[in-house]
């Protein structure tokens, strides 16, 4: 956004020392719809892009859009895309929109019908937004009778009163991006994120533990048909539903023998596919998405032929309960390292010294050539980090990178 001719001036709420570098950190609450649009207003805001799910649940959206600001970013009721999963399946179903085979389930005793039904593996979903915890996949009936009880039971919260059990489909996973108003959608990107925690796709799932784009894996061919079989029939049906989607629709993707199925919809640009995409995106990418938010006819942005590889160095214990508070050094070493940016998530200031305050605190991102050149540099920029409570993946990008030439 800051990169952009038409961007003259940036405020982030509430923001962090990482993204302090680049605009105005406003420290109020982003989920309250009030709040955000007396800060537009006071500050003459013409665009209003929400980055993070939870806003969008909350209505911020359409908070603002009521209140006159261009605002990029769905209302509460499109927002259930990502909210509620039983009701994107529940769409699919309605719109022929190729998905796993699913049960919703309310009760433990539907859990069991609804387990026996599927597997092995079997994959247990909360239905509500739960940060990236709330997908098991469950090798034997136990595990995933227990993941569902203890869902049931409260261990997410309100996001696990309601539960999606489904058919566990083989291929190979990727992100497709959209930006979508009404029944307008065009491709913006592809990536493959790695969601397990350990090396080798291992370990519990994680909101995320790096990616990398483009995703030669959805080839144009792919692309085409994911577009043409899952984003677009999902963009007229909710326009159908008196609920029209506008901002980006981000499609996770699984690659069967019969074609892209569509895993689950994120309403947003997706940590940390976003710190990938968003470096191959040349032009002025805040006017694109004002004219996004505004309903006005707009096209695909210019992309880089460069790779970009983005690592997530989180803190020990994530994705449970991660330690906070480890001093973090050497970022400025790190982004000496040839295409490396090193955003930050989970961080704060403690008397001047940067800490971890989250599971998942850096991204470290770096563009090359070639996937090859972007692993090198962004692992380079890992290794430059002091930051002793910290984990990483050594492995991402393994799949591509294995059938590289």
């Amino acid at each position: 956004m800051k990169q952009s001719p038409s961007c003259d001036a940036l405020i982030a709420a509430p923001g962090n020392p990482g993204i302090a570098r680049w605009a105005e950190c406003v420290a109020i609450d982003p989920c309250d719809p009030g709040a955000v649009v007396a800060l537009a207003k006071e500050r003459a805001i013409e665009l209003l892009v929400i980055g993070p799910e939870a806003p969008l649940v909350a209505g911020v959206a359409d908070a603002a859009r009521a209140a006159g600001i261009a605002t990029f970013g769905p209302s509460a009721a499109a927002a259930q895309l990502e909210g509620s999963k039983g009701f994107t399946k529940d769409l699919c179903t309605r719109a022929g929109i190729p998905t796993a085979a699913y049960e919703r389930v309310r009760e433990f005793d539907e859990a069991v019908l609804g387990a026996l039904r599927f597997g092995p593996p079997w994959v247990i979903k909360a239905d509500g937004l739960a940060a990236g915890k709330g997908v098991v996949i469950a090798e034997t009936v136990g595990e995933a009778l227990k993941a569902a009880h203890d869902m049931l039971e409260g261990s997410l919260g309100e996001a696990g009163r309601e539960l999606v059990i489904e058919e566990f489909l083989e291929g190979e996973e990727a992100s497709l991006f959209a930006l979508v108003h009404g029944n307008q959608a065009i491709a913006l990107a592809s990536a493959q994120d790695h969601k397990r925690a350990g090396e080798g796709d291992t370990g519990p799932n994680t909101g995320g533990m790096g990616a990398y784009s483009p995703a030669p894996v959805l080839t144009a061919e792919l692309e085409a048909r994911a577009m043409r079989e899952i984003v677009e029939p999902t963009a007229r049906a909710m326009s159908g539903a008196g609920i029209p989607f506008s901002g980006v629709l981000y499609a996770g993707l699984m690659l069967t023998a019969e074609g892209p199925k569509l895993i689950e919809y994120n309403v947003r640009f997706g940590d940390p596919e976003c710190e990938a995409i968003m470096p191959r995106i040349e032009g002025d990418f805040a006017r694109l998405l004002y004219l996004v938010a505004s309903g006005a006819p707009f096209a695909a942005p210019v992309l880089s032929n460069d790779t970009v590889m983005t690592v997530i160095v989180a803190a020990k214990g994530y994705p449970g309960t991660p330690a906070k508070g480890g001093a973090i050094h050497g970022l400025d070493g790190a982004e000496q390292v040839p295409g490396v940016t090193v955003f930050q998530a989970g961080t704060s200031l403690d008397d001047g010294q940067l800490v971890a305050s989250g599971g998942r605190v850096l991204a470290v991102t770096a563009r090359g050539r070639s996937l090859g050149e972007a692993h090198d540099r962004a692992y380079r920029g890992v290794d430059s980090i002091d930051f002793a409570d910290s984990f990483y993946r050594r492995d991402i990008g393994w799949r591509e990178l294995e059938r590289a030439p």
